[in-house]
């Protein structure tokens, strides 16, 4: 595995060379893109992450956690992961820590840690990576696709909880 990023970099620079292409000058370019792409993102980013901290420290999410935990019970996901998969769509980290806290109260052999495992593993963080790809794109209607991948967030949720619970 150390050798296939070094032979892919000879691999390009050499066909490159053959092509007869500038790299040094496309290589600058595309930093030059790179950077420009990144700066467009931070307005973006920054209410993401805002929107967090604001949904965290509202006390939004607990009470949002209290009201969902009886349906998620009823279509088998555990309520003691209500919380991770609220905050799972918002920030990659916060639900990393909250999972972390689930296996420590649980254990790690637990169906409800298994379950959390799964869930984690299984979904993305919906919110920060539309912003990161829509904003390059510049696309205005957000709502079905982040309707669609939430959906499919929350059927892949059911669905691992429903084979932590067969397993």
């Amino acid at each position: 595995m150390a050798l296939i990023v070094p032979f892919i970099f000879i691999f390009v620079f050499v066909f490159a060379l053959i092509k007869k292409v500038n790299v040094y000058d496309c290589f600058t370019q595309g930093i030059t893109e790179a950077v420009k792409f990144t700066i467009s993102l931070l307005p973006c980013l920054a209410a993401i992450f805002m929107m967090c901290a604001i949904f965290e420290a509202s006390g939004l999410s607990d009470l949002l956690t209290n009201a969902l935990a009886p349906a998620f019970g009823f279509l088998g996901i555990p309520p003691e992961l209500t919380k991770l998969v609220l905050i799972k769509p918002f920030s990659g980290s916060g639900s990393l820590a909250y999972l972390n806290e689930i296996i420590n109260s649980y254990g790690a052999d637990s169906y409800i840690s298994r379950c959390a495992c799964v869930c984690f593993g299984s979904s993305e963080t919906v919110f920060y990576i539309s912003a990161v790809y829509f904003a390059g794109l510049k696309v205005k209607k957000l709502a079905a696709p982040i309707f669609c991948v939430l959906a499919a967030t929350f059927i892949s949720t059911v669905i691992a909880c429903l084979i932590c619970r067969v397993i």
